[in-house]
């Protein structure tokens, strides 16, 4: 089981406003309840989301010559990653004898979708179940959540890396989660898989009614933000090969410019995240002092802000055409008065940087609450002026318990009547009757 305490990591004790608390500090992290690679599976194993060193490995299984597994994996690799193909039958150019083979063994089965949720804003929430991994899941694996966030010029699909999260932010509900494991690099990149599936967003499909996708002719999901459960650099290794994957050119061919991975402040591993995966970095950052930082985002004590900025400045390409993005969630009486504005402003000086307000959103049991529009408006108004982008993050999906971090929260919590009304297909506003609604 986990080790860390949640309720440390959640309840207020009577600290005021912008005070760390009196007290046991809450713990840092969490260990995972399951180590995946230790596990054996059994029955077919899917195709879908493997690197290219994998795949060809499957081929090397089965008996395929070396001289003929790249091509192969080549072939493979086009049907599945930029044709979709959810059966060998459709890959007209691999010979039968090879289709059969595979067949035997190996399936093109993406992860379950358990429930579709649909915002009034366009938002789509899926609850996903990977395969067993183990006799520890008894026949039904582990549960994820990914939104898919449309707009009019992209589609946004944010992933989760873990099954829970290592951390433990007192504003963060998927934080005071149990860690359950790491989710694959193959799980990962599911997770896009299934949004293309589920948007039309294949060559030659078409979006289900009533979708909202970008108008302007591109992809429906064009950027990806590792900003869903998990703290990705707790799962470096998996969260570069699914960067790989998802950016390989002739494949799902995402740009790595639209791919931005978000940390807490795993400092030790931004060197290689940013050699190894090039991908675009954002901050969970929230605060502008230690003491408060402590608090919000308890990693803090292993990697102060002044640590935290210097990997930041450090981080491979960093640039004015690659700035790093600091979320800021926006806490009443906590972090938002004109001093934090102006001393974020401070200590970002000399980092190329993006800085990006986040209203709270509120869940059962949390002392915080969002700031007053005003005060937001003021606090980007400082940032603003001294030259630093500063938006404002449209609250999305709220009414599906999709916005930022809200993630698997409340579908944890259902009760087994609602849980058995999801599964049954009936939808959010079905078993959300009654329920608070934060708009």
């Amino acid at each position: 089981m986990a080790t860390a305490s949640f309720d440390s990591a959640r309840r207020g004790n009577g600290a005021g406003p912008g005070e760390a608390h009196p007290g046991p500090a809450p713990a840092i992290e969490k260990t995972p309840e399951i180590r995946p690679e230790a596990l054996e599976t059994t029955g077919p194993t899917s195709l879908v989301g493997l690197t290219r060193e994998a795949l060809k490995a499957r081929l090397a299984a089965i008996g395929v010559p070396e001289r003929e597994q790249r091509m192969r994996a080549g072939q493979l690799w086009h049907w599945i990653n930029v044709r979709g193909a959810s059966s060998f039958d459709e890959m007209t150019n691999v010979s039968k004898v090879l289709k059969g083979q595979l067949a035997g063994i190996h399936t093109l089965d993406r992860p379950e979708v358990v429930s579709e949720q649909v915002s009034r804003d366009g938002t789509r929430k899926w609850l996903i179940r990977m395969p067993p991994t183990g006799k520890h899941d008894h026949n039904r694996g582990a549960e994820i959540e990914c939104v898919y966030i449309p707009a009019n010029d992209r589609g946004t699909l944010c992933v989760s890396s873990q099954v829970g999260c290592t951390l433990t932010c007192s504003f963060c509900h998927t934080g005071t989660q149990r860690l359950v494991r790491n989710l694959s690099c193959q799980e990962i990149v599911s997770q896009l898989v299934v949004a293309r599936d589920r948007l039309g967003d294949w060559p030659g499909k078409t979006p289900p009614k009533g979708a909202f996708v970008p108008v302007d002719g591109s992809r429906f999901v064009s950027n990806i933000v590792f900003m869903g459960m998990g703290e990705p650099l707790y799962n470096v290794d998996n969260v570069i090969d699914a960067v790989g994957v998802m950016s390989d050119h002739e494949g799902l061919g995402l740009s790595r410019r639209r791919i931005t991975v978000s940390t807490s402040g795993v400092v030790p591993q931004f060197e290689r995240l940013g050699l190894e995966a090039n991908a675009m970095l954002a901050i969970s950052l929230h605060a502008v002092r230690d003491e408060l930082r402590n608090e919000l985002v308890p990693l803090n004590r292993k990697y102060p802000i002044r640590e935290l900025l210097q990997a930041c400045r450090d981080y491979p390409g960093v640039s004015n055409a690659r700035r790093i993005t600091f979320e800021y969630v926006m806490l009443k009486g906590f972090n938002d008065s004109d001093a934090d504005a102006r001393e974020l402003v401070r200590l970002l000086k000399g980092i190329p940087a993006k800085i990006n307000l986040i209203p709270f959103n509120p869940w059962p049991g949390s002392k915080y609450e969002c700031s007053d529009w005003e005060r937001i408006e003021r606090f980007s108004e400082i940032v603003f002026n001294a030259g630093y982008a500063s938006p404002v993050r449209t609250p999305r999906g709220r009414d599906i318990l999709a916005a930022c971090g809200q993630l698997k929260s409340e579908t944890e919590k259902l009760r087994a009547r609602a849980r058995m009304m999801l599964e049954e297909g009936i939808g959010a506003e079905g078993v959300y009757a009654g329920a608070h609604d934060d708009d």
